[in-house]
């Protein structure tokens, strides 16, 4: 089993930047593909980044590609997500996803473990 954490998500004017954290425990994340995945009021939860299970790949959905960076940290076992240049639209609550020896997943179903969410609100 793997527990995920997220946090650092909150309140931030168009334009600016937060960053994502997610902590992991249980197991070592170095064995699992890493996603983050978004969910805004009303709609369905949509992928927004995956870091494959090597951590040599990663991916974005166009909607956040130039603005968002996936990254890992193996000794800390915890993923981040960048996010920067942030719009209202970027408006949602926001969680990590693992899958074991995941490799480039979009799909939520496709991953095994998930956190609780943070909350990311960009304000116009």
């Amino acid at each position: 089993q793997v527990q995920l954490v997220e946090s650092g998500g909150g309140l931030v004017q168009a334009g600016g930047s937060l960053r994502l954290s997610c902590a992991a425990s249980g197991r070592s994340i170095s064995n699992y593909g890493m996603g983050w995945f978004r969910q805004a009021p009303g709609k369905e939860r949509e992928f927004v980044a995956v870091n494959i299970w090597t951590g040599t790949t990663t991916y974005y959905a166009d909607s956040v590609k130039g603005r968002f960076t996936i990254s890992r940290d193996n000794a800390k076992n915890t993923g981040y997500l960048q996010m920067n240049s942030l719009k209202p639209e970027d408006t949602a609550v926001y969680y990590c996803a693992a899958k074991y020896a995941g490799g480039v997943f979009h799909y939520a179903h496709e991953y095994d473990y998930w956190g609780q969410g943070t909350q990311v609100t960009v304000s116009s």
